[in-house]
């Protein structure tokens, strides 16, 4: 009375399913999760202060990560508006440079809502870098 050993194979491929099924679970809890952060990031962003943005990036970059559609979607309309999303590829980077980009988009909105008179961002960075200048210098 020999016992047959089933083949490995068998074990490899239920295996390798149940990893599968486990990565597609896992990745659609985490899109979920991104999404569930952006509608948070939605509702933050009224209150004074940026804290609505980096919130509503951070769950962007766990949705882009984890899906193929929303990579896809993300490019598709990265290629139609450029610089409507230029400021959240820059976000989305390993290194995001947040002031830099906090200044940039200030002088965007500075541009769009106030007549040239009364802006003033401009102005105080030459200001403040003619002092660093000065104190280098001297």
């Amino acid at each position: 009375m020999s016992f047959a050993m089933p083949s490995l194979r068998v074990y490899r491929a239920t295996d390798d399913l149940a990893r599968e099924v486990a990565n597609r679970i896992r990745r659609f809890g985490l899109v979920v999760l991104g999404f569930a952060v952006i509608g948070l990031g939605i509702l933050i962003a009224p209150l004074p202060g940026p804290g609505g943005i980096p919130v509503i990036v951070v769950g962007l970059m766990i949705v882009l990560r984890n899906s193929f559609k929303a990579r896809r979607q993300f490019v598709r309309l990265n290629r139609a508006y450029p610089r409507t999303l230029y400021p959240i590829r820059r976000l989305l980077r390993r290194d995001p440079e947040v002031v830099s980009l906090f200044y940039h988009q200030t002088l965007r909105v500075e541009r769009l809502l106030l007549p040239k008179r009364l802006r003033w961002m401009k102005a105080l960075r030459r200001r403040l870098a003619g002092r660093r200048w000065a104190a280098a210098a001297g």
